[in-house]
Formats: structure tokens, C-alpha cells, sequence
């Protein structure tokens, strides 16, 4: 099993899906359900929705002026391009486990997110996690992403 770090630096939340979320400081994650009151927990494999800051840089890359959240993910990372990851990976945050269930999504028909900002890096780059073992996180917290031997 092969480790790689990074750290969060924007959790964010919304009450309905397929807008830009709002960031906080922390929140609790719900095993097997996602954030406390977030629009997307509930029992399926996207939980919790995650996408790296190099991704957001090269939104803005395109002219676009974005931020954390902008694309309706629940938690920015910076350090590790997590879409490059493969399914499986375990993220570790404390005591809270993650396990990554799917990479990329299909976009809707220009949906919210590229109205609004342009484009949408998350069909291609945004991840989707389990919560394994729920607790509370924060920014700045390192996660620790445990890679599976193939």
C-alpha cells in the first residue's frame, strides 16, 4: 500500500444539489450517509464529493473566476490531483475513513455549475467517496490517502 498526503483547505455545503456550496470550517461526517445536512448524504456511492485545487487553478486558467466550492464539491485538497487516483483509495482524515467509490461523473446538460462559472471541471476531475467511519473534520486537517497495491 503506497501513502500520499494532502490537506484540506475548503469544506463546503449546500442544502439543495447542483449549486456552488458554501464554505465552513467543519462539519460531521455521517457513516454511510455523508455531511450532516449537506444536499448530496444519503445512502449511495457518492456521499461525499471531493476535488483537488489544481483543478480549480486550471478553471481559472480558462478565465474563469472560481473557488472552492464553486463546483458543488464538499472538500477541497491541496497537494495530491485525486482524480489520479484509482477506486478504492482510502482517505484518512483523523478518525474519519473514506473510501473512493467513483471518479468523474457525467454532467447533466449544461448543468447549474457550467451556467453559472463557464465550464466544469468536476465530470472529469471531481472524486465521489463512502464514509467508512464517520466523525467530525476540519480545514487545514491532512488527509492521508492509503493507495491499494493492485
Amino acid at each position: 500500500m503506497t501513502k500520499i498526503y494532502g490537506k484540506i483547505i475548503s469544506i463546503n455545503v449546500s442544502k439543495v444539489k447542483g449549486v456552488k456550496k458554501t464554505p465552513v470550517e467543519e462539519v460531521i461526517l455521517v457513516e454511510n450517509h455523508g455531511i450532516s445536512g449537506d444536499a448530496h448524504a444519503g445512502n449511495w456511492h457518492r456521499q461525499i464529493s471531493m476535488l483537488s485545487i489544481e483543478s480549480i487553478e486550471k478553471a481559472r486558467k480558462w478565465g474563469i473566476d472560481v473557488n472552492a466550492g464553486d463546483f458543488a464539491e464538499n472538500i477541497t485538497i491541496e497537494g495530491v490531483e485525486v482524480w489520479k487516483l484509482p477506486l478504492k483509495t482510502r482517505a484518512i482524515i483523523g478518525t474519519v475513513e473514506l473510501e473512493i467509490s467513483q471518479i468523474g461523473k457525467q454532467c447533466h446538460d449544461k448543468c447549474e455549475i457550467a451556467k453559472i462559472v463557464g465550464r466544469c471541471v468536476m465530470p472529469a476531475e471531481g472524486i465521489f467517496l463512502k464514509v467508512l467511519r464517520g466523525g467530525k473534520i476540519k480545514v487545514n486537517d491532512v488527509v492521508e490517502f492509503c493507495i491499494p497495491d493492485k
